[in-house]
């Protein structure tokens, strides 16, 4: 019977650190290969495998499209691309490296390569959520259960940033829920055991193999015309293009015809800055009203048009008095459970 000899991890705010102690604490002979995503720019240069090579025994590199999988190597996804895995090409398979549509607002994002493990490795994995803002993780870590494999959450109250671990625990089953300091150690007992019977897990769902070829930019799936889930009516905030609705069970998500993804709470986050940035504009729009007004105002003074005075000043007060409204609007206290942290 086959072992897990495939972990995947994913974090985003403090994740760097956790990631430090975790690879710490891993043995050098560690059975399975490590395949890690952390949220960083696209443009920003990643030195993350240098940092997590001295941190512990492991190697820890940036692979390349097709880089046939090792066991006892951590691979960290580079900035502007999915991490993806395949079983094709080897014990272990191989890795692909993905540019399509963003997840999350986020390339790479932790969902994609959870998908892609859990179609390719099924009950062979273990996923891991570490601290993070948001919820990136969440469906991914659901796949990951759904075809068999070990559910594993960083314990909220031990994260530097708890919304990514609090969220996999709502909508997950999770096997696992530990403090950092407990993960490398829980990480070498699993891959040490052997892993589920086949048999004993889901199929790959139709739309799991789907969204996971998305995130390769697969042309059989770019160009077919379909989408999973049912639209919505609301739109995306990456492209403005219709938003697709797909449940699975308690977690709503969203995905765009192009590919782009999002959580419900995603989506609301989106479309709360979205609101905010057009409550400034429009307040820069009335205090610049308000401004041309006292100039068209005075001038009028000057040429002793008092009628048209009076309408300027009129309208100055009007803009003055809007931009008072939707100021109160956006200086009001966040509520007391709102969270504070942002992805």
């Amino acid at each position: 019977m086959a072992g897990r000899d495939v972990v995947v991890m994913g974090a985003s705010s403090g994740g760097v650190e956790a990631l430090i102690e975790i690879a710490s604490g891993l043995p050098g002979d560690l059975p399975a290969a490590v395949f890690v995503v952390v949220h960083f720019p696209e443009g920003a240069p990643s030195v993350l495998p240098s940092i997590l090579g001295r941190a512990g025994p492991l190697e820890a590199v940036h692979p390349e499209d097709g880089e046939p999988v090792r066991a006892g190597t951590i691979y960290v996804a580079r900035p502007g691309f999915h991490l993806l895995v395949e079983n094709v090409g080897g014990p272990l398979g191989r890795v692909r490296l993905g540019r399509g549509p963003k997840e999350n607002h986020h390339r790479p994002a932790v969902d994609p390569l959870f998908r892609s493990a859990a179609i390719a490795y099924g009950p062979r994995v273990v996923g891991v959520v570490l601290t993070g803002a948001r919820d990136d993780g969440t469906a991914g870590l659901a796949a990951v259960k759904r075809r068999g494999g070990v559910a594993v959450v960083q314990e909220p109250e031990d994260a530097l940033f708890a919304s990514m671990p609090e969220h996999a625990i709502e909508f997950v089953d999770v096997d696992h829920r530990v403090p950092l300091g407990k993960i490398a150690p829980l990480l070498e007992r699993l891959c040490r055991e052997p892993a589920g019977e086949r048999g004993a897990y889901e199929e790959v769902p139709e739309e799991m193999e789907f969204e996971s070829k998305v995130a390769g930019l697969g042309p059989e799936v770019i160009n077919s015309g379909e989408h999973p889930g049912e639209l919505s009516g609301f739109t995306c905030p990456e492209c403005t293009g219709p938003l697709y609705e797909i449940k699975e069970d308690k977690f709503v998500r969203f995905r765009c015809r192009v590919g782009h993804a999002f959580t419900a709470e995603g989506v609301l986050d989106e479309k709360s800055e979205e609101l905010e940035s057009a409550l400034y504009m429009a307040l820069n729009n009335l205090e610049e009203s308000a401004e041309m007004s006292d100039r068209l105002a005075a001038r009028s003074r000057h040429l002793g048009h008092m009628h048209a005075t009076a309408r300027f000043e009129g309208r100055a007060r009007e803009a003055r008095q809007h931009a008072a409204t939707i100021r109160d609007v956006l200086t009001q206290d966040t509520p007391d459970d709102a969270p504070a942290d942002v992805g």
